[in-house]
C-alpha cells in the first residue's frame, strides 16, 4: 500500500481523503491542517464521511513529512498564496513524496514554466527523489486530456472549445468569489483573476498542452472578457446578498491562435445567480454547473459532464472529478522515474478495482 498523506482540508481536501480512502493501492496515513480548530479532528470527519478513519489531524508538518510518507495530495489553495504553495511543495518534494496538486498554475505545462517556479521544484526533484504533477479543479482533465481524446474522433478540426459554465452560489470559498473573481463588486472594480494577462497565466498552459499534443503551431494566446451587472439584487443560500447594479456574471475566453485564427479555446461562463446573463451558455438541465468540450469540424462533437457530489452539489462534483484525476495518477508516479510531470504524460488510469465499490 502506497502511504499518502493529504494536505489541506477545504473543498479540494475533503475530496481528497475521500479518494485516498476509496483507492484500492492507497492507505492513508496523514492529515495536515493549519487551522488549529481541526487538530485532533479524525479524517473521516474531515472529510465528509460517516465513519471514523482513526487518523487524527494534525498542523505538524515536519513531522508528518519526517515519516516519509510515499504521496502526498497537496490541496491547500495556491490561488492568493502561490509563493507558499510553492514552499509546502517543495518541502514535501524533499522528502521524496510524489506529489499531486492543484494549487500551482504555472506547472499546468511545466516546459514553459517560469524559472523562479520550475527551478526549485526540480532542484527538490533531485534531492529528493520524489515527482510532481499539477492539473486544475477547474478541472484539468477538461482542458486537456478530455478534448484531445475527443479530438481523434474527428476527420477534421476546425476548432477546439473547453467551456465551464458555473453558478458560484454554490461555490464554497467567498473570499475567492468575491474578490479575486469579483462577484457582488461595483463594476469599475478589477478583480484580480480578471486583470489582464492573468487568465492566460492560469490557463495559458492548458492552452499549450493541447497545442504540443496537436502539434499545432501557436501564433499567440489572446483573452476576451465580458461582465454583467445584475439586474435585482439576489440573496444566495451560501454567500448571502448581491446587490442590483454589482457583477453578477463573468466570460472570458482564453484562446489559442493558430495561423491568424482562435482554434484553441478554454471558456469561463461563471454567474452568483441564473438570473443574470440569460443569453450566456447554461447547463441544459439548468443545474448549477457543467463541463463541455465542442469540437467543430467533421463531426461537430459536443460532449457535455455534469458531476455531482456531496448530497448533488455540482461544485463538490466538479472537484471530486479533479481530485480523482490527480489521487489516480499517484501509484503511475510511485512506479515511474522521479520528475515532473504533465497531464500528457501521465496517462488517463481507469478505476482498476473500484467497480462495484459503493460511495465511501
Amino acid at each position: 500500500m502506497i502511504s499518502t498523506v493529504v494536505w489541506g482540508t477545504g473543498n479540494v481536501g475533503r475530496a481528497s481523503i475521500r479518494a485516498v480512502d476509496a483507492h484500492p493501492a492507497l492507505r492513508l496515513t496523514g492529515v495536515l491542517v493549519h487551522d488549529p480548530a481541526k487538530i485532533g479532528r479524525d479524517a473521516g470527519e474531515l472529510g465528509g464521511l460517516e465513519r471514523e478513519l482513526g487518523i487524527a489531524a494534525c498542523g505538524d508538518v515536519d513531522g508528518v513529512l519526517a515519516a516519509r510518507p510515499d504521496a502526498v495530495v497537496y490541496a491547500a489553495s495556491g490561488d492568493i498564496r502561490p509563493d507558499d504553495a510553492l514552499a509546502d511543495i517543495v518541502r514535501a518534494l524533499r522528502a521524496g513524496a510524489v506529489v499531486v496538486t492543484p494549487a500551482l498554475y504555472a506547472l499546468y505545462d511545466p516546459r514553459n514554466a517560469p524559472p523562479q517556479v520550475r527551478e526549485p521544484v526540480l532542484a527538490a526533484i533531485a534531492e529528493g527523489g520524489g515527482s510532481l504533477f499539477v492539473s486544475g479543479i477547474d478541472p484539468g482533465w477538461g482542458n486537456d486530456v478530455l478534448p484531445l481524446l475527443i479530438s481523434g474522433l474527428g476527420s477534421t478540426v476546425e476548432t477546439i472549445r473547453c467551456q465551464e459554465i458555473f453558478d458560484y452560489s454554490t461555490y464554497d470559498q467567498p473570499d475567492s468569489v468575491r474578490y479575486l473573481v469579483g462577484m457582488g463588486q461595483p463594476m469599475d472594480y478589477q478583480p484580480p483573476m480578471l486583470a489582464p494577462s492573468v487568465p492566460t497565466m492560469v490557463w495559458g498552459g492548458q492552452i499549450r498542452l493541447m497545442a504540443r499534443a496537436l502539434g499545432a503551431e501557436l501564433d499567440e494566446i489572446r483573452e476576451t472578457l465580458d461582465r454583467r451587472a445584475l439586474d435585482t439584487t439576489v440573496t444566495t443560500a451560501s454567500m448571502g446578498q448581491f446587490a442590483a447594479g454589482t457583477q453578477g456574471a463573468v466570460r472570458f475566453e482564453v484562446q489559442g491562435i493558430v495561423a491568424g485564427q482562435p482554434r484553441l479555446i478554454v471558456e469561463h461562463v461563471t454567474r452568483i445567480h441564473p438570473s443574470c446573463a440569460p443569453d450566456w451558455p447554461a447547463p441544459a438541465d439548468g443545474g448549477a454547473g457543467a463541463h463541455r468540450v465542442i469540437i467543430e469540424g467533421h463531426p461537430r462533437i459536443e460532449v457535455t459532464v455534469e458531476a455531482t457530489d456531496e448530497d448533488g452539489n455540482r461544485s463538490a462534483g466538479g472537484n471530486a472529478t479533479a481530485v480523482g484525476r490527480l489521487v489516480g495518477a499517484i501509484d503511475w508516479l510511485v512506479a515511474a522515474q522521479p520528475g515532473l510531470y504533465d497531464a500528457l504524460d501521465v496517462p488517463l488510469r481507469p478505476a482498476v478495482g473500484k467497480l462495484g465499490r459503493k460511495h465511501p
